[in-house]
């Protein structure tokens, strides 16, 4: 893509009524609970191996 192409845009006001609001941010919070587990559990394993590799 050429630099003089694209055209930029500014997002200056999001009208979200609170209650969808607040179902999105729970959502959001919800999702982010398996996904720390994974990350936990990959950090672990990670964790692991260099334990392995490099001593105690």
């Amino acid at each position: 893509m050429e630099s003089g192409s694209g055209s930029e845009v500014a997002i200056v006001d999001v009208r979200m009524p609170f209650k969808s609001m607040v179902i999105f941010m729970v959502k959001g919070a919800l999702a982010a609970i398996p996904a720390l587990i994974i990350l936990s559990i990959i950090g672990a394993i990670i964790g692991g191996l260099l334990t392995g590799i490099f001593g105690p």
